[in-house]
C-alpha cells in the first residue's frame, strides 16, 4: 500500500514508537533477567563446597540453566530483539519510500515547470 506524501510523517512516527516499544520491553526483560541472575549468585555464594571461581561460575551457570524462569526470559529477548530488528526494518524502508515520493513529488514539478516554460517560448 503506498501512502501519500503527507502520510509518512505520521507513518514513520508510529513505526519509530514501535522500535522504542520493544527497547521498553527488552530492558524490563534485561532487569528480570538481572535479578535472576542475582538470585543465582546468592545461591551460589553461601554453599561452601564450592573451592574456586571457576566452580561457582560452573555452579552458578547449572543453577540458571534449570530456572525455567529464567529460559523463558532467555527466549523472550531473543524473540523481542527479532520483533524489534523487524520494526527497525520497517522504520527504514519507511523513511526510503519517504525520500523516493518527495523525489518523485520533486521530479513531477520540475517537469511540468519545464513544460509551460516550453510552451512559453512557442508561444502557446
Amino acid at each position: 500500500m503506498k501512502l501519500s506524501l503527507s502520510q509518512y510523517p505520521s507513518a514513520i512516527a508510529q513505526a519509530a514508537q514501535a522500535v522504542n516499544e520493544f527497547e521498553y520491553q527488552m530492558a524490563e526483560v534485561r532487569q528480570h533477567l538481572a535479578r535472576l541472575e542475582g538470585n543465582a549468585e546468592m545461591v551460589v555464594a553461601f554453599e561452601t563446597a564450592l573451592k574456586n571461581d571457576n566452580q561457582r561460575k560452573a555452579r552458578r551457570f547449572e543453577v540458571l540453566q534449570v530456572n525455567q524462569e529464567y529460559q523463558r526470559g532467555l527466549d523472550a529477548l531473543n524473540r523481542i530483539s527479532t520483533e524489534k530488528a523487524n520494526a527497525l526494518a520497517r522504520l527504514e524502508h519507511l523513511r526510503n519510500e519517504f525520500s523516493v515520493a518527495k523525489l518523485e513529488t520533486r521530479l513531477t514539478i520540475a517537469q511540468k515547470l519545464t513544460g509551460l516554460e516550453s510552451r512559453e517560448l512557442v508561444g502557446l
